[in-house]
């Protein structure tokens, strides 16, 4: 009974939330109908109202934009043309920088009209030309007006800018404004301020500053005589000039310096002091004033002007005056600081202060090419021109001082070689005081000129700062250098041509060689430290300079020994002197060959030292005697006749062979060397054996031979003693006993 009742009580609670259900379903469904209802209305009809919406939007949209545009064109085209009116009349009224500034304004309209895309305008074209003919008219106008405030009178040979031209040459500034006109803004500023606006400045300033290069600033730079004279009037400043009488060849860089001055200051009072709007270009403020744009446009070539015309030129060529360069240096800041002042130049323009405080390397450059000038023209001068030199003549050098000043110095004392000649070498032994000595001979002038000036930019290189003295010392290298390369190239042909001339440069190379190896030395322990490492020396060049000078003499007595074998040659061999043809032709061979010998002994005396000149005139005697032996040697008949003719040539080579030694200009001083003639002839005890040959009988002969121990033996070999028997004496046992014993 429980359970019925328990599902009973389920039931009645189940049956109410059951129906409640189904209502709710019921209700979800009739909702469900109205939504489909509803989206098929709004697909229907509030959609296709929508999208005619949108469609009506966008044209209005469009519609909008297209009269914007109309409408900023034509905005445009009105501020187009009310600003070419008010050009127009501003210009009528003078207003010079209103017309510029509206000329601008019509140009950015046209401009931005320029830039529509898609929007072609027919009228612009006609806009353009317009903008062109506007601004042409101004530019005109204001040219007008800027040659009547700035007045050049030129003379009429113009682009001269001689002297006498630029005394004539005048500038009229007619910027200086009357009293009692009280403008707002001076007339100059105006001109100057609408050519700013219009761009056209820079070219009228560009022609200005040409002028003002050629017939005021540069000429007053290269003529000392030249004087500036300003003159204010009421209505204008003149400046004119004047030339002085009596004026200096150069003007010193503080009296140019002044000039220059005085030229920009009245420039500055009267036409360069106007501050302008500059457009554009980011300047700071955008003011500028038209001392700073005159001043970009020429300072660079006045400036260069400056240094190469005034400058260089005031650069001391010597060390000594160095000292009182500090008052141009003094006086080129001033200049400087003068410009900057009137805005001329920028706060950090130094081109010629730095120039002028690097004076020590311009002096040095100065120093150096003045040297190399003077030493190439001494190399180019002629070679004749000669001085004496002996062992006890010292260049005509600067005294240099006692090497032991300093303390540190005190140890290594230099002797002074090129003064006294003699070396210390301590108590025991001296060497002799000619060791170090050149023997007497002649030099060219130019050579001893060329040494004087190597030793005295030395000095003067002691004296110098570091960078100087290395620049001076390289300057003596190349000195030499230079005649290395310069006297054999620049004197070929008369070295080759004329004996003497190639003796004199034999001693000229041997004298520099001589004063290379003590240059460096002397000059060590003086100067600064840069010379005392050792660096500074010459001696590397010696080999170079007594090479050159032994080439050169050997090349000429390779000259003169084929001249003398030339003249040998003609004389038939030596052969059939009994023929009288025969004769005169050896006899005349051996004439020339003394004749040119004698020549040659006088070219070279006095010039030669005598040791070479002996040498030299031995070795040629000697080609003429040796040749004359082999000749005869090589004879393979020669009677009685042709004997003696042979031996009188002979004779008169022996003879007069040794008169051609004469060294010195003293005739009897001559005599100690022509006794000497065998000591330099190698040949001459030969040919005194040969002479001995064609005058001795066989018996003789065989005396001279002693067994090859006689003085035959010491100058002919067996065969050549055997081969002039069999030539000089006809085939007899006598003959045959005699050369039985040559062996």
């Amino acid at each position: 009974g429980e359970v019925c009742t328990m599902i009973n009580k389920k039931y009645s609670e189940f049956l109410p939330s059951m129906q409640s259900a189904e209502d709710l379903v019921a209700q979800v469904e009739g909702l469900a109908n109205n939504i489909d209802l509803l989206k098929a209305g709004i697909e229907n009809e509030v959609q296709r109202d929508l999208n005619v919406a949108v469609a009506e939007f966008t044209e209005l949209k469009q519609q909008l934009e297209r009269d914007t545009l109309v409408l900023s064109v034509l905005k445009k085209l009105q501020e187009f043309d009310t600003a070419i009116k008010e050009c127009s009349s501003a210009l009528l009224e003078k207003q010079y920088v209103t017309a510029a500034q509206q000329l601008e304004k019509a140009r950015s309209s046209h401009r931005s009209l320029e830039s529509r895309r898609g929007f072609e305008l027919k009228i612009l074209k006609a806009l353009g030309t317009e903008l062109t003919v506007q601004t042409q008219n101004l530019i005109y106008h204001l040219g007008e007006e800027w040659q009547k405030l700035v007045v050049w009178k030129l003379p009429p040979s113009k682009g001269s800018s001689s002297l006498e031209a630029v005394v004539l040459s005048e500038l009229h500034l007619h910027t200086v404004s009357p009293q009692d006109q009280d403008t707002a803004v001076p007339p100059v500023a105006a001109v100057l301020q609408a050519l700013a606006v219009l761009g056209e400045l820079h070219s009228k300033l560009k022609d200005f500053g040409q002028l003002l290069l050629q017939y005021i600033l540069k000429p007053l730079i290269s003529h000392p005589s030249l004087q500036p004279v300003p003159e204010e009037q009421p209505d204008v400043f003149i400046l004119r000039f004047r030339s002085q009488e009596f004026a200096l060849d150069e003007s010193s860089p503080m009296e140019v310096f002044d000039k220059i001055k005085l030229v920009f200051e009245v420039l500055h009072k009267h036409l360069l002091n106007v501050p302008l709007e500059q457009p554009g270009e980011g300047r700071k403020e955008g003011r500028v004033t038209l001392a700073e744009l005159l001043g970009e446009l020429i300072w660079e070539e006045l400036s260069d002007c400056l240094i190469h015309n005034c400058l260089v030129n005031s650069i001391p060529s010597n060390s000594s005056k160095l000292e009182q360069y500090k008052e141009v240096i003094e006086s080129t800041e001033e200049f400087e600081q003068a410009l900057k002042e009137m805005q001329f130049l920028k706060e950090d323009t130094t081109a010629l202060l730095k120039y002028a405080c690097n004076v020590d390397s311009h002096f040095a450059n100065k120093k150096c090419q003045d040297v190399i000038m003077a030493a190439r023209s001494l190399m180019t001068s002629e070679i004749h021109n000669t001085v004496k030199i002996t062992p006890d003549s010292s260049v005509a050098l600067p005294e240099l001082p006692d090497p032991g000043s300093g303390d540190h110095l005190k140890m290594h004392r230099p002797s002074n070689l090129v003064h006294n000649g003699t070396v210390n070498l301590g108590s025991e032994s001296r060497l002799s005081p000619f060791t170090l000595c050149l023997p007497t001979c002649r030099i060219s002038s130019s050579v001893q000129q060329l040494v004087e000036l190597a030793y005295h930019t030395l000095l003067e290189a002691t004296a110098s700062t570091d960078l100087c003295c290395v620049q001076l010392f390289d300057c003596v290298r190349n000195i030499f250098q230079l005649f290395y390369e310069v006297v054999p190239t620049y004197h070929r042909e008369n070295l080759q041509k004329l004996p003497q001339l190639a003796a004199i440069h034999h001693n000229n190379c041997m004298y520099i060689a001589h004063h290379l190896l003590t240059l460096g030395h002397q000059f060590r322990y003086r100067g600064p430290g840069v010379l005392r490492n050792g660096a500074a020396t010459f001696v590397d060049l010696v080999p170079g300079f007594r090479r050159l000078g032994m080439e050169c003499f050997l090349a000429q007595m390779r000259v003169q020994k084929g001249e003398i074998l030339e003249r040998l040659s003609s004389a038939r061999n030596f052969s059939n002197m009994d023929d009288e043809e025969n004769y005169c032709a050896a006899n005349k061979a051996i004439k020339q060959v003394l004749h040119q010998l004698r020549r040659l002994g006088m070219v070279w005396q006095d010039v030669l030292p005598v040791n070479v000149y002996c040498k030299a005139m031995g070795a040629l005697l000697n080609t003429a005697l040796a040749e004359i032996v082999t000749r005869i040697a090589a004879l393979e008949d020669i009677s009685a006749e042709d004997a003696d003719r042979l031996y009188s040539l002979c004779r008169i080579m022996v003879e007069e062979g040794p008169q051609v030694f004469t060294p010195l200009l003293e005739e009897d001083k001559n005599k100690k060397y022509q006794e000497e003639v065998p000591v330099y002839v190698h040949k001459w005890m030969t040919f005194k054996e040969l002479m001995i040959i064609l005058q001795a009988n066989l018996q003789e002969i065989v005396d001279q031979w002693a067994d090859g121990k006689g003085p035959l033996a010491e100058e002919f070999s067996a065969a050549e003693v055997k081969s002039l028997i069999r030539a000089l004496f006809q085939n007899t046992e006598r003959r045959a006993a005699a050369l039985a014993k040559i062996k």
